[in-house]
């Protein structure tokens, strides 16, 4: 809006003629180009490191769930029994096909070392040895097919145990006992490893490369050990005491969003955050070196675009309000109000008025009310103009 600066005069009744009002009384922020540690929020909603879904590798009928729902249970603990009967018939068949042909393959070991000695004193024909000799190959290939098949039962006994593959929160049974379950088909229950956790986010393409084009430009800088912290804020509020790291960004832009898919895992060992939260997602680490702000309140939108009124000393060495247009970037937060980050119109040391700007124009005498309040650089969350 566009300030035009009143004419002060005696208005009161009860002022004496000819007195005049002082200037008015203003607070400024001493601008001071310092680096300015940057947070970057996001929505993200997070998701267990681990989760995977607990199917039997074997059909049967269940007879027990082995665990409670919902609680943690260690790698390999038994999750649900399968009626074991059927497996154990087969198996009892595979051990007897194994033991029949062991015992052939000790026949056919035992005519093969008796032929033998024969065939070289000439007594039986070369074609008898031959056959001899067949015949014990066979028998080892039988042993062998029948040991593989053992295993097989063996295997097909043991997956009558469904087991956690992992350690994790196990969910609700899907079935329920008595049920009759199919093998690699049927869903039991779901395990999930919630501890680290990782949050699941996206930037806009847009916002990419920006970052890019100031990271190039110098306007922002990356961590010393290019490492950004990662924080989330809870949707009380609440701001747990963890810091993680980003573990993943997408080589692709989502061409249905425009934005890029990225990643961070957080330790959660008392198992504060469940997987499916939406939480605020809080990236610190990057610098604007030498930056400025300004208070948002301070900043005025006029014709020619925003500007601000700064100290300036008039004409006759008194103190009075100027006009300085200013080019601004994003929002950030500081000192818990929002802050425009300016990017050109002011120099260090300009000292800008940040009340009582509808009693003063271009020119206007200003007082100004001590102390000035410096503008400090507390980690600076960053948001996007509204309008």
């Amino acid at each position: 809006m566009s300030l035009v600066a009143p004419v002060l005069s005696g208005c009161d009744g009860n002022a004496e003629p000819g007195m005049a009002f002082p200037p008015p009384e203003v607070n400024v922020a001493l601008i001071t180009p310092q680096d300015l540690p940057v947070e970057r929020e996001y929505i993200g909603q997070t998701k267990g490191s681990r989760e995977v879904e607990i199917r039997p590798r074997v059909g049967g009928i269940i007879e027990k769930r082995l665990y409670e729902e919902g609680s943690r249970v260690a790698a390999g603990k038994v999750l649900f029994q399968l009626d074991p009967k059927p497996s154990a018939a087969k198996l009892a068949v595979a051990e007897a096909a194994l033991a029949r042909a062991q015992a052939q393959y000790r026949q056919a070991e035992r005519d093969l070392n008796r032929l033998k000695p024969l065939a070289e004193d000439k007594l039986i024909s070369r074609k008898a040895l031959d056959d001899a000799q067949s015949a014990f190959e066979l028998a080892d290939a039988d042993v062998k097919a029948a040991e593989a098949s053992a295993r097989e039962a063996h295997l097909q006994l043991d997956y009558t145990r469904v087991t956690a593959p992992i350690a994790g929160i196990a969910g609700l049974a899907e079935k329920v006992e008595g049920a009759v379950v199919t093998a690699s088909e049927d869903r039991l229950t779901t395990l999930t490893d919630t501890d680290p956790m990782d949050v699941y986010f996206s930037m806009s393409e847009n916002e990419l490369l920006a970052q890019q084009t100031q990271l190039a430009d110098g306007t922002l800088q990356s961590p010393s050990n290019k490492v950004l912290q990662v924080k989330v804020r809870l949707a009380d509020g609440r701001l747990p005491d963890r810091i993680g790291r980003i573990n993943f960004n997408d080589a692709r832009i989502d061409t249905s969003t425009g934005t890029l898919s990225m990643r961070a895992r957080l330790q959660n060992d008392d198992g504060l955050l469940k997987s499916g939260q939406f939480v605020r997602v809080i990236i610190t680490g990057a610098v604007r070196p030498n930056a400025m702000t300004v208070p948002q309140k301070a900043v005025l939108e006029g014709p020619q675009g925003k500007f601000v009124y700064v100290i300036s000393q008039g004409k006759e060495g008194n103190t009075v309000a100027a006009i300085r247009p200013i080019q601004v970037g994003e929002w950030v937060m500081q000192n818990n109000e929002r802050a425009w980050l300016v990017l050109s119109g002011l120099n260090s040391g300009d000292q800008v008025i940040l009340d009582n700007l509808i009693k003063i124009g271009p020119d206007v005498p200003v007082q100004i009310a001590p102390p000035a309040t410096p503008v400090t650089t507390a980690p600076a969350t960053t948001e996007s103009p509204q309008g």
